[in-house]
């Protein structure tokens, strides 16, 4: 209880920090991650439906292979603010490589080779980032006000997206896709984000609990096999992440829909490159409003509504192709993403029932690697494969996606989302 009360003490410093970090980098989120304005950009560049399916690829397999390494690094430190900060300068600071990067090599014919190359990097760095912030973000935030907290951060990080996205229109009508105007937006971008983590300065953290660290701490390929055992003995939790795949359905949705919007039914780049991504996190900002400080919905019903919001929005996608089609899907995908991006973290501490789930957060991406892998990488192909079907390649995705999303809403529903301590348990003791 005193440890409750220590952080509800310090919730309102805690969140403004963690807000201020995330509204930095909400500026220029729009640009690298699930971003319109890249798919865009590359192909404006040359580069194929499989290339661009590289994006979300590199993604998945940075947050899913190297999350155990940071993972493992920060396993036994008993304060991780330092760490927390120092991953997100390193991160920042390659896509300033990127950018100038693009600025050497951006009329080469070896251009896209090195931007992939530049960007798996950049996703190793986000890979290695996420668990040891996940963790951090509700090690300084009460279990009773996580979900609020989270909310108010998100909220500003959407708010940041949303006039990120403002300028990408603005960027896209003036210089179209520039190769060096890009790179300098990768610089300025860069620039942002490693200074954005001199703000977790404000936030408060107090040491966690390091009672069951040993003096022998186990080598890094022990401490694999031991973090995977200890998560696939949690079946309520394996079935949580079987509900959860929806996540890569919708981001390989974002990272080729304002495509078929440009190619297949008239739709202004300016327009794909900028509005699309404004409506997402205008969606966004709903459901952190909605869902955080309003509190509508349970834990369980939280998710429901998520997968409702997508399941909607890719049938918007499959009959509708107007202007207002696109930003209304756009919008539902938002409400999804924001949704998502807001009961994560509480739901993964919860059905771990840890009080470090830094081993919950670094496994996870890697059982669900080999969906959230290859299902960019397939429809990329699957693009590419059957372009004489013009549109209807991408719709029959999003049929293809439609399914999934169905199938992710029956495991949700079987998840028992009660606290660990008041339902019978089959984990072994950590």
């Amino acid at each position: 209880m005193s440890d409750q009360l220590d952080l509800d003490r310090y919730y309102r410093r805690n969140v403004f920090g963690i807000s201020a970090v995330e509204f930095l980098w909400g500026l220029g989120l729009p640009v690298v991650i699930e971003s319109t304005f890249l798919q865009l950009f590359l192909k404006n560049m040359g580069a194929s439906s499989l290339a661009i399916g590289l994006i979300p690829f590199f993604f998945f397999v940075g947050i899913s292979v190297f999350a155990l390494l940071s993972s493992y690094m920060t396993e036994n430190m008993a304060l991780k603010r330092y760490a927390v900060i120092l991953l997100h300068i390193i991160s920042g600071v390659m896509l300033v490589l990127i950018g100038l990067a693009l600025l050497l090599f951006g009329q080469t014919d070896y251009f896209l080779v090195i931007f992939f190359c530049c960007y798996a990097i950049f996703s190793i760095l986000i890979g290695m980032t996420l668990p040891v912030w996940w963790n951090y973000l509700l090690k300084i935030l009460s279990e009773d006000r996580s979900v609020s907290g989270l909310a108010f951060m998100l909220i500003a990080q959407n708010i940041a997206k949303l006039t990120g996205s403002f300028y990408i229109v603005h960027f896209v009508d003036r210089y179209a896709f520039s190769v060096r105007h890009s790179a300098w937006i990768f610089v300025v971008i860069g620039i942002i984000f490693s200074f954005s983590a001199v703000f977790f300065l404000l936030t408060k953290e107090f040491p966690q609990d390091r009672a069951a660290a040993s003096d022998n701490d186990p080598l890094f390929f022990q401490y694999v096999r031991e973090s995977l055992e200890q998560v696939w003995r949690n079946k309520n939790f394996l079935t949580f992440l079987a509900g959860d795949v929806d996540l890569y359905v919708i981001i390989t949705i974002i990272s080729f829909y304002a495509n078929y919007a440009t190619t297949y039914r008239g739709i202004a780049p300016a327009l794909a490159a900028g509005v699309f991504v404004g409506c997402i996190y205008i969606g966004a900002i709903c459901a952190n409003i909605l869902l955080g400080p309003l509190g509508l919905f349970s834990l369980k019903g939280k998710y429901v509504f998520e997968k409702s919001a997508s399941l909607y929005a890719i049938l918007i996608l499959i009959f509708f192709g107007t202007n207002w089609g696109f930003m209304l899907a756009s919008f539902l995908l938002g409400i999804a993403r924001g949704t998502r991006m807001l009961t994560y973290a509480p739901a993964v501490k919860k059905l771990s029932g840890l009080s470090d789930s830094t081993r919950y957060f670094a496994v996870a991406p890697i059982i669900t690697l080999p969906l959230s892998a290859a299902l960019p990488l397939l429809c990329g192909r699957f693009l590419d494969r059957f372009q004489e079907l013009g549109g209807n390649s991408y719709r029959i995705v999003f049929i293809m996606a439609f399914v999934l999303v169905l199938v992710s809403l029956g495991f949700i529903l079987k998840t028992d989302f009660s606290p660990v301590s008041h339902r019978p348990s089959k984990l072994a003791k950590d």
